[in-house]
Order: structure tokens, then sequence, then C-alpha cells
């Protein structure tokens, strides 16, 4: 195998025919390609969790959605994300591979992609007009926060922990946030602090 260097410079048009052929999965961040990093086993459970009761829950409805290999275009030509899990509820989607018109997109969060899926990766999805929710789950301990966007456009955060019923009003779903939480091993340090 070859090693890439850590920064590949290319146009997105560049980078939206070599990225399908890669074996690893990379973002796309104003025509710098970026490696996305594995996962831990929580991550992988809690993303596989909310996938599977949010696809369970939409199956009769024309929502789509979608798990870790498709990208969410943020900016035509500038931002491709690969969000741990995206919806989308608009007809107009229907390219292969790429969701441009998400409803939901859900970060599980992991001490190498918490900064920027709380800051830079926020600040670019808050600009998709059809984006109406953006939720965040903490693995290290149980915690799940959500940004709505109100009525005047504006970002409000709710928080949810575990024995509560969390409410995503972008697709009129309601999950436990213990289901979120099956077959996870918490540290029993970071549960008492």
């Amino acid at each position: 195998m070859v090693a890439l260097p850590d920064h590949i410079l290319m146009s997105a048009e560049e980078y939206l025919i070599w990225e399908p052929t890669q074996e690893l999965r990379y973002e796309y961040w104003d025509g710098e390609v970026v490696a996305m990093s594995g996962g831990t086993r929580n991550h992988n459970r809690v993303s596989a969790n909310f996938f599977k009761l949010l696809d369970d829950a939409l199956g009769d409805r024309s929502c789509e959605v979608y798990i870790v290999d498709v990208k969410v275009q943020v900016e035509p030509g500038q931002k491709y994300f690969y969000p741990d899990v995206v919806v989308t509820c608009d007809q107009r989607d229907r390219e292969p591979q790429l969701v441009q018109f998400p409803c939901l997109i859900i970060e599980v969060l992991s001490p190498s992609t918490e900064a920027a899926d709380r800051g830079k990766k926020f600040a670019k999805y808050r600009q998709s007009p059809t984006l109406q929710e953006y939720v965040l789950v903490q693995v290290a301990q149980p915690g799940v926060e959500v940004f709505r966007r109100n009525e005047q456009g504006k970002w409000v955060l709710s928080e949810y922990n575990l024995g509560e019923i969390l409410r995503l009003e972008s697709v009129n779903v309601e999950i436990a946030i213990a289901h979120l939480y099956r077959q996870v091993q918490f540290e029993t340090e970071a549960i008492e602090n």
C-alpha cells in the first residue's frame, strides 16, 4: 500500500472522481482532501443504533437514512463531509453517494473529531437551507445535544440524557436515549463524573 501525504490538494471535480476509487473515505475542505479516521466500537455501535432506529421509524415514508459512506455536499465545489448519519426527505436528492438537501445530520463525537464537529463543520452545515436539526452524540458518557433551527432561523440547543426521550422534529420521530446506547460499554469513571 502506498502512503498518501497528510494534505492532498485538488479541485472539487478531481475529488469527486478520485475519492470513490479510494479504500479510505476522504472529506473535501476548500481544495484540501482530508482522510477520515476510524472510530471506536462505541462510536460504531451508537452510529449503527441511531441509523437502525431512524431507518425503522422512517421505513414507510419518503425519507432516506444513510450511514457512514454517503457524503453531504455542504457547499458545491467547496465542501463535502461524511456525517455519521444523515437523513434526507427531499425528492431532489437522487444523486448516488451524495446528499445535497439534508434535513437531519448526526455526528457521533470522538476526541479526534469533536472540535471540528462542533466548530467548522457545524458552521458550514448551518448554511444548508434544508437542514433543520444537527445532533451531537457523546460516546464517552451518555448524552445527546440537538441543535434545532427555529422559526426565526436561529439554532436552539436541547440536551438529553439517559431516561429521556429524544424528539427529532425534522422527521417526527421519538427515540429513547437508552436505545441509542444499546450494547455500549461506558467506562465507570466517565459515568460517575
